[in-house]
Order: C-alpha cells, then sequence, then structure tokens
C-alpha cells in the first residue's frame, strides 16, 4: 500500500502533479465527448499541434507559455474559420493546411533560436511535475469555464453532435455553436499541455472520450466515465513514472490510451459471446 501513496504523501510536486492531472481530465472528458460525438478529432488534433509557435513566441518573448498557446489557438481557430469562408476548400483540406503551416512554423522558431534548450521538452511532452499552485488555479478556473459552458449550451451541443440542421431548426445557428465548441477546445488544450505537452494532448482529450463512448450512451455518463478514467490514467502514469523514472506526461497518455484498447477488446468479446449465444448451430438467429 505505502508504494500506492508514498509518492503522493511524501512529495508536494507530486501533489501537485495529481491535483493538475485531476483537473485536466475533468475538462479534457467534456470537451473529449462532444470532439468524439461531433467528429472533430482532426481539427483537435490541428489545434494540439499548432499552438507550437505561440507557445515558442511567447518564451522568446518572456511571457508565459500559457499565453502564447492561447493565441496560437486563436489563430488557428481564425485562419480555418476564413478559408472555409472564402475558398472552395474542404475544411479537412483548410485544417490540414494550417496544421501543417503552424507546426513547421514552430519548428523553425524552435529550431532558430538557443533559448528553448531547457524549454523544448517541456513544450513537447509537458511538465506536470514541474506544476506550481498559480497554474493549478489557473487550469481550475478553466475547468470550471468549460463545464459551465457546456452546461449552458448542452442542447445546441447535443443537437450539433448529431443533426447541425436541426440545430439549426431548433433555432441554435450552427455555425455560431460550432465555434463555440471550437473555442472551448482550444481552451482545453491551451490548459492541457502543461501536463502532456502539445504531442500528447490530443491523447488525453481524445482516448478517455472515446473510452467513455464504448461504455456509455447518455452523455453525462460518457463525461463521468471519461473523467475518472482520465483521473486514474493521471494517478497510475504519475505512480509509474516515479518508480521506474519514465516520462510522467507520455506514461499517463500511454496509460489512458491502454485503457481504451482493453475496454475495446472487451467490449468486442461480448458483442462476439452475445452473437453466438443467440444464434443456433445451423446459424439461424434463436427467437
Amino acid at each position: 500500500m505505502e508504494y500506492l501513496l508514498e509518492p503522493f504523501l511524501n512529495n508536494a510536486f507530486m501533489t501537485r502533479a495529481l491535483l493538475a492531472g485531476v483537473l485536466v481530465s475533468i475538462a479534457c472528458a467534456v470537451v473529449g465527448t462532444f470532439v468524439v460525438l461531433r467528429g472533430l478529432a482532426f481539427i483537435g488534433d490541428a489545434l494540439a499541434h499548432g499552438v507550437l509557435p505561440g507557445i515558442a513566441a511567447a518564451i522568446l518573448l518572456g511571457l508565459p507559455g500559457m499565453l502564447g498557446a492561447a493565441a496560437g489557438a486563436l489563430v488557428m481557430i481564425g485562419g480555418v474559420s476564413l478559408v472555409q469562408r472564402r475558398s472552395r476548400l474542404s475544411s479537412d483540406t483548410a485544417i490540414g493546411l494550417l496544421f501543417v503551416a503552424m507546426l513547421a512554423l514552430g519548428v523553425v522558431m524552435i529550431s532558430a533560436s538557443d533559448a528553448f534548450q531547457g524549454d523544448l521538452v517541456a513544450i513537447l511532452f509537458g511538465q506536470i511535475l514541474g506544476t506550481s499552485w498559480e497554474q493549478i488555479a489557473i487550469m481550475a478556473g478553466a475547468t470550471v469555464l468549460v463545464i459551465a459552458v457546456s452546461v449552458v449550451a448542452a442542447r445546441p451541443f447535443m443537437l450539433l453532435s448529431f443533426d447541425p440542421e436541426q440545430a439549426d431548426v431548433a433555432g441554435y445557428p450552427s455555425r455560431r455553436y460550432h465555434m463555440l465548441m471550437l473555442l472551448l477546445v482550444a481552451l482545453t488544450v491551451v490548459v492541457a499541455f502543461q501536463t502532456v505537452g502539445t504531442l500528447l494532448v490530443f491523447g488525453m482529450l481524445l482516448a478517455p472520450a472515446a473510452t467513455g463512448a464504448l461504455l456509455a450512451t447518455r452523455i453525462g455518463s460518457m463525461m463521468i466515465i471519461a473523467a475518472v478514467i482520465g483521473s486514474i490514467s493521471t494517478y497510475l502514469g504519475l505512480l509509474i513514472s516515479y518508480w521506474f523514472d519514465y516520462a510522467a506526461g507520455a506514461t499517463i497518455v500511454l496509460v489512458a490510451v491502454t485503457i481504451f484498447f482493453i475496454v475495446f477488446a472487451i467490449s468486442n468479446l461480448r458483442e462476439a459471446s452475445s452473437h453466438v449465444s443467440t444464434t443456433d448451430p445451423s446459424g439461424e438467429t434463436l427467437s
């Protein structure tokens, strides 16, 4: 038992890391559920990587990386919206082009300066073990905001996730609420990059929510399951990284993805078993 609790009871930095991870897990669960249902995985990935030049610019200017990440996310969202409105290109093409452009710009900025030698790993893979109480306060505020907006906009978000035209008919402009949903995704990415970095934040946004979608049919239940799985992944990931000296952020994401594949495999086995049990030896379905 001491091996399960000692790292968090005797090390303040581990306690802060766990709290930060749980907050991020809750935010990712709420937004990630809509990302999975709405089919926004590609733009979520693009936002997660598109914040890189904003973070690089902030570090060069001596500003907080979270502020730069927010600026990068807003530029990404604005660019996608502009290309979609002013061009005949599909949304996937617009997102892909801006994704590559922003990522390439970030790499160029990092490679052109020596100022990132100590920050590059933290930018790419997160620095959850170095989370401060001030950062936790920001994460808590952002998480509360994400939950509040999702509760207020629950009905239009639900309609938008399944039938955008129905949302328009019901009096909820799909374009406006789609933009609001993207802003929530951006806010979550900005908050989460501190814990797992720009390369891995998409995993925390998607894996627990996808697992929740396998285990539940109601959106609220999906979110609760995703939050629990994200929190468990944070705890197990930190525990493993502490005892085996692995990268904390990457280990957390790996645990979350592993849980998804375990649940996925069990679900498929149950479906196959159920199908076999309702079919007689001749191949006909039993009543």
